[in-house]
């Protein structure tokens, strides 16, 4: 395998074991690229890549696992720091036509923070039981990065290509800022990125139970935007004892306080409407629009338990999460600090920081410690349609639907690119798994054959719906 490290040139991997356009009528995944994806998932959950904010982190071990991996696929990956211990895999599938537009498939690398004493399992143990994968990052994402391992290493064994170069990458601090991860692999490596103009990634292309039994399958086609504040208020610092009424403290509370109770106006951006109108329709709910009178929330309820798919992007939030303040109870601080988790809807940035600007008053000052504008991407575009399909050729029953995350993802960064990015990380899920409960969330886990479903839509999706003729009389082999 290559490697570079600190803004060394990289060069485009993977040119070979792979056949042409008759293999992709053979057979392609078989048990092994099924069994593989599980392994894979669990022995990446073993390798610890918490991330805990500010660089405190480590993916290198994982990109070192993920890396031997692609290479015995007769793949070239490239390992990529911006910082010691940061590290970034990237590598090249060739595709049969080399000319046609590239396709970029991305993962991130590094979990959130677990605190093995709420778990029922340890972590970090990946262990394999009740049918499932557990451990942080089963879902977010290490599933899905198994699951693109186990596919491409399963059409180097059939010896095929896909249709188009599919670019993989891996990345660092996706849970952060993603500085030393896809930003420093958009600004210092695009060279690797050439001829990709779509991607997908995570959050995406899963089961969603709704109301009377309906499968919807939501697919990203956006996603909020990142506005992360630092609010600085400054007063007189004094003895606890006396009147104080420049108290800083105070006039932070005050300001967080409007903050986390303001109630922010509905703006339905184009992928959020594309959302209502689909959800509404699969379910039966009739709904205009364009209705100048039209009750958003009041809609909402009408959706039942699909609402929930929707209702955090219906409006841009902002979230108090941080203070900091004094150092002892009897002395009145000079400066108090707080920070705000804010989100964006595209196109609502400026509303945004009129909003905080009136929020935070006088006494208050805020700046944006970290900020990304909110994505959109075509949902009328072919390859939404592929991965309708793909979904619905293992899941007769999906209706699947699109939707805009209210979080982020590395895909902002790769927009930069000229990437219009999409979550979809497939994955079949039973009545009663909370998948949104899993983010970040105690017991996280991931059924194995939600596993085997995903190999098997990536397959299809990747390879352009061309059955294979252990796809051909069958949706699945669970069913």
């Amino acid at each position: 395998m290559a490697e570079a490290a600190g803004g060394a040139h990289a060069t485009d991997g993977g040119r070979a074991g792979h056949g042409g356009r008759e293999g992709r009528a053979g057979p392609r995944i078989d048990r092994r690229a099924l069994t593989e994806a599980v392994r894979f998932t669990s022995d990446l959950i073993r390798i610890d890549t918490t991330n805990r904010g500010g660089g405190d982190c480590r993916e290198r071990p994982a990109a070192e696992y993920v890396a031997g991996c692609l290479a015995d696929a007769g793949l070239e990956p490239v390992l990529l720091e911006k910082d010691p211990g940061r590290t970034n895999v990237v590598a090249r599938v060739p595709g049969e036509d080399r000319s046609a537009d590239a396709l970029l498939v991305h993962g991130h690398l590094d979990v959130v923070p677990a605190d093995p004493a709420g778990w029922s399992t340890h972590p970090f143990s990946g262990e394999v039981r009740d049918g499932a994968v557990w451990g942080r990052g089963a879902i977010d994402m290490k599933n899905m990065d198994a699951m693109v391992l186990a596919t491409v290493r399963a059409w180097a064994r059939a010896g095929v290509r896909p249709p188009r170069d599919v670019v993989l990458a891996f990345t660092a601090d996706e849970e952060d800022t993603g500085e030393p991860g896809s930003a420093y692999l958009a600004e210092k490596h695009a060279g690797l990125f050439e001829g990709c103009t779509v991607a997908i990634g995570e959050s995406g292309g899963y089961t969603f139970h709704a109301d009377g039994g309906l499968r919807l399958y939501p697919v990203a086609a956006g996603e909020r935007g990142t506005a992360w504040l630092k609010l600085t208020a400054r007063g007189v610092a004094g003895h606890g004892s006396k009147i104080n009424r420049r108290n800083a403290v105070v006039n932070l509370a005050a300001a967080v306080t409007r903050i986390g109770g303001h109630r922010w106006p509905v703006r339905l951006v184009p992928t959020v409407r594309a959302a209502l109108r689909e959800i509404a329709r699969v379910q039966g709910v009739p709904v205009d629009l364009d209705d100048p009178e039209l009750d958003v929330d009041g809609l909402l309820d009408k959706l039942g338990r699909s609402a929930a798919l929707v209702a955090a992007t219906v409006r841009n939030s902002s979230n108090p999460t941080q203070l900091e303040a004094g150092y002892k109870v009897n002395v009145v601080p000079g400066v108090a600090v707080a920070r705000v988790d804010g989100r964006t809807l595209p196109g609502t940035e400026e509303e945004f920081r009129a909003t905080m600007d009136l929020l935070t008053g006088p006494d208050v000052d805020w700046e944006l410690c970290h900020g990304e504008p909110g994505l959109a991407a075509p949902v009328d575009a072919p390859v939404f349609d592929r991965m309708r399909a793909a979904l619905e050729r293992f899941d007769p029953q999906a209706c699947v639907v699109p939707f805009c995350m209210s979080g982020g993802t590395d895909a902002k960064q790769f927009a930069r690119l000229g990437v219009s990015g999409y979550g979809f990380s497939p994955v079949r899920l039973p009545e009663g798994y909370d998948y949104q409960a899993m983010f970040h969330g105690v017991d996280e886990r991931v059924p194995v054959e939600g596993l085997h479903f995903g190999v098997r839509v990536l397959d299809h999706f990747l390879m352009d719906g061309v059955l294979t003729e252990d796809q051909a009389g069958t949706f699945s082999e669970e069913g």
